[in-house]
């Protein structure tokens, strides 16, 4: 006697799902391990790369399809590649216990390498090692997670660090080209000397052109206020990010 397979029903397997609820019904899509991450960040871009298979679940696990009426009525299209596009951008990564792991490794590494290099010791002028900071974060209960990015985590990371002070630590220095249209700003300039705290021309030097331009470093807190100050006044360029002083 035939077994009838149950039609419209396919079988995946070790599948890392994205998940994305829209007008109450949630759809899936079955991707390669790791390669959601990729495909977010802009490192991989074609979506046959990061798919198992090209196609909208409403079950992976059942195998069950969406129906081209469920798509319609939720996503406003039928065209798969662009719904996929956005369960995959904005959906929720479903991770084993195996992945999630991994996935909390990678970046609490990114995380500590970030803090490490935008953070010194005010005291020695050097930076610490990621296993000091490491162990800050632990004695403050700090810890990761999957659903926010490195960088942002890192962020968070140093303001709690540079507030608890369990070791002395403060953010590194920017280094920043400001170039004015004009020279005759004083008012303006004035307010910039107050920022850029030192440097080679911290002070401005005034140019043949009627422009005026300084380098010198200022506090990563300052930086928002600096491009306020130059918005339609001149140009602002960081020329490095984390700048140890060693003038000080």
């Amino acid at each position: 006697m035939p077994i009838n397979q149950p039609s419209g029903q396919i079988k995946l397997t070790n599948v890392s799902l994205v998940k994305l609820k829209k007008e109450r019904k949630r759809f899936e899509i079955a991707c390669y391990q790791n390669k959601v991450q990729d495909y977010r960040k802009g490192i991989e871009k074609d979506l046959d790369e990061v798919l198992q298979i090209h196609q909208v679940f409403m079950n992976v696990s059942k195998g069950q399809v969406a129906s081209k009426e469920d798509l319609q009525k939720c996503f406003r299209t039928t065209n798969v590649d662009d719904i996929i596009k956005e369960i995959m951008m904005r959906g929720e990564i479903q991770l084993s216990e195996k992945e999630r792991q991994l996935m909390l490794n990678k970046i609490n590494n990114e995380m500590l390498t970030i803090i490490s290099a935008k953070c010194i010791n005010p005291n020695s002028k050097k930076r610490y090692p990621p296993t000091m900071i490491h162990k800050a974060l632990s004695e403050l209960k700090f810890s990761p997670v999957v659903n926010k990015p490195a960088k942002l985590q890192a962020l968070e990371a140093i303001k709690l660090l540079t507030t608890k002070q369990i070791i002395p630590i403060a953010r590194a220095r920017m280094k920043v080209k400001i170039v004015l249209k004009s020279n005759e700003e004083p008012v303006l300039i004035e307010k910039i000397q107050k920022i850029v705290v030192s440097g080679p021309t911290a002070s401005g030097i005034q140019d043949t052109n009627n422009s005026w331009t300084t380098v010198g470093l200022i506090d990563p807190v300052n930086y928002r206020d600096l491009v306020s100050l130059c918005d339609g006044k001149g140009s602002l360029q960081v020329i490095d990010m984390a700048v140890i002083d060693d003038s000080q």
